[in-house]
């Protein structure tokens, strides 16, 4: 009797532990986040501890080393704060997704939302966030045209830190996947409604940009948009290349940065 006692009692404490240890995680994190093994680790729960929170309950297995809180529904941009947080990495949310949270809101998704996500070329995101079922349509993308950070900044989304790029940067990232992702006329749209841009980090991302498309794109929306931060650029400092560049198959040409666009941006007042 007295050894089942103790192995109650035992067994009792080792529960009383796991429990304390898993709210202390829950306190750590939001409750649409992801868990990646290696934190875990760092946060005092080993591998083997793990399975033991799987066996248990507690925790739910989404792939090998990552795991969500049972009954948990880890969304997209929740999993995207954690893999940079938990893992040191520098997935972005960029294009119409960020002009979406600061409220550039045009570009309407017919049924599921799409997560524009964005890394540089030798930073891939593993296969299983791509191909996981999300709250939005996975849409990612490797490039390396503008110039490393510049323009990514911290974002609160409910409580975690989500790496998003600026309506600046995010423009052009618009641009860059147009007219494959976007439309010119739909982007051009939202420019529009870019009276803020800040015209010292628009210059920074224009002369880093090694893109001519999207630099000669971006100054002529802003231009036909007529707004007044464009004033403060210097344009003979970023290189727009020679030569005319065809955006459009059937379009109109602009002579002032040499680019034949579709006709229905080039005549829309």
């Amino acid at each position: 009797m007295n050894t089942i006692l103790i192995f109650w009692f035992i067994f009792a404490v080792n529960i009383t532990a796991m429990a304390t240890k898993i709210k202390n995680i829950l306190d750590l994190v939001p409750r649409d986040a992801v868990l990646f093994s290696s934190w875990l680790a760092a946060q005092g729960i080993d591998r083997k501890e793990q399975t033991l929170y799987v066996r248990s309950g507690w925790l739910e297995r989404m792939a090998q080393g990552v795991y969500k809180i049972a009954g948990s529904t880890p969304t997209l941009f929740g999993a995207v704060s954690a893999y940079n947080k938990q893992l040191g990495k520098a997935c972005h949310v960029g294009a119409a997704s960020a002009l979406d949270l600061r409220g550039y809101s045009h570009f309407v998704a017919m049924g599921k939302p799409t997560g524009y996500l964005f890394t540089e070329k030798e930073s891939r995101l593993p296969g299983w966030m791509t191909g996981t079922e999300w709250d939005m349509t996975v849409k990612y993308f490797t490039t390396s045209v503008f110039g490393g950070d510049t323009g990514l900044e911290n974002y609160d989304l409910n409580g975690a830190e989500l790496l998003i790029s600026s309506p600046e940067r995010a423009m052009m990232e618009c641009l860059h996947l147009s007219p494959e992702q976007f439309t010119l006329l739909d982007t051009y749209y939202v420019m529009e409604m870019m009276t803020t841009l800040r015209p010292t980090l628009v210059q920074k991302l224009l002369e880093e940009c090694t893109s001519i498309k999207v630099k000669r794109l971006f100054l002529y929306m802003a231009g036909k948009a007529g707004h007044s931060w464009v004033n403060a650029l210097d344009t003979t400092r970023v290189n727009l290349g020679k030569g005319v560049r065809n955006i459009s198959a059937t379009g109109k040409f602009d002579s002032k940065y040499q680019i034949i666009i579709p006709t229905e941006l080039f005549d829309y007042e």
